[in-house]
């Protein structure tokens, strides 16, 4: 059973993934990991946490007030947006509930003030519902994001990290580097050595 371990702990040891820094989608679709030890980071995992993810982002200001349902909705887009990453990597057509997904979140965003009414101001017109408003802006940019990544230059270069069980994605920065951290690629080179001495021993 995967155990959660805190945001501080996991970032003392996973640096951003090559890419995610360029990319907004990739550091949002990197915001589950797993981790050796049957450990999972969950970094939107409740509306304290997704505030906090998102106000590092500059995507929501720190007292957005995020709700159950808000964290839900984010991590709902993030994996569609980690179902599309994986279609294209695997060189397979994209899912299609995840196509829907990420077209809606383009969309959702509402591009005026509605009109209302009250006794005490009459008719006026006000922006819908700030949080709601602020998790659609938030939703919508990752969207857009996701949709630039995955249709421009540098999807050529998507990869999934090599070394189990981390799950994350990264752009290959140079040759063919398949790790999205210098952890992730010493436990593969060690993992690969072991391998190579339990062959030469049962040889």
């Amino acid at each position: 059973m995967l155990e959660a371990v805190t945001a501080e702990s996991a970032h003392r040891v996973l640096p951003p993934a090559p890419g995610a820094e360029q990319h907004l989608a990739l550091d949002f679709a990197n915001s589950a990991v797993a981790l050796p030890g049957g450990q999972f980071l969950e970094l939107l995992g409740t509306p304290t946490a997704a505030t906090e993810w998102l106000a590092e982002r500059d995507l929501a200001p720190s007292d957005a007030g995020l709700r159950d349902q808000c964290a839900a909705q984010l991590r709902a887009l993030r994996e569609q947006v980690r179902a599309l990453l994986a279609s294209r990597i695997d060189g397979l057509p994209a899912p299609a509930a995840a196509v829907r997904a990420v077209n809606e979140a383009l969309t959702s965003v509402p591009t005026a003030s509605l009109l209302q009414w009250d006794e005490a101001r009459g008719l006026h017109r006000t922006p819908p519902h700030r949080t709601t408003q602020i998790v659609d802006h938030a939703l919508a940019v990752l969207a857009a994001d996701a949709a630039d990544l995955l249709t421009g230059p540098d999807a050529e270069r998507l990869a999934a990290c090599a070394s189990p069980p981390c799950n994350r994605y990264l752009l290959r920065t140079h040759g063919r580097r398949h790790w999205c951290s210098v952890r992730c690629g010493d436990r593969a080179r060690a993992a690969r050595a072991y391998a190579r001495r339990n062959q030469l021993k049962g040889a």
